[in-house]
């Protein structure tokens, strides 16, 4: 397995199939240009096997702090330790990066993604609860 960090919108459109819908050309430019924003994909001879992806937040009297934001793999490649070794790459890339902490919101039911980052060394806080603000419309799909 070769984990990379994506760089240009070649690499993130040749990774489409991992993402919930299909990305868009200039979605993944502005993603790509953003600041703090990181995306690394997990490649199996040559095919994108899995993503995760991660946002840097910073907050003057904290420091920096990263969000796991999403992490996928494709089904024939689950059950590998694709996702943990995505998981700790994000970790690796965050503790570089001099943040202070990683953290992702999971729902409580989803027994995959806690199982994986468990894997990880993730540690549930007990303490996370995520409220929302819908605009509707909803992400593309």
């Amino acid at each position: 397995m070769d984990i990379r960090r994506a760089t240009t919108v070649t690499e993130l459109l040749a990774a489409g199939h991992l993402f919930d819908a299909p990305p868009r050309d200039d979605w993944a430019a502005r993603f790509l240009a953003a600041g703090g924003h990181v995306l690394l994909i997990a490649y199996e001879d040559g095919v994108p096997a899995g993503f995760v992806s991660g946002i840097e937040m910073l907050h003057p009297d904290k420091g920096t702090e990263m969000c796991l934001y999403e992490l996928g793999v494709d089904a024939p490649f689950r059950r590998r330790g694709i996702g943990r070794a995505l998981t700790r790459a994000l970790v690796d890339f965050a503790r570089e990066r001099d943040c202070y902490d990683v953290w992702v919101g999971v729902e409580t039911d989803n027994e995959a993604a806690l199982a994986t980052y468990r894997s990880a060394g993730a540690r549930d806080d007990g303490r996370f609860a995520m409220l929302v603000w819908e605009f509707g419309g909803g992400p593309v799909r």
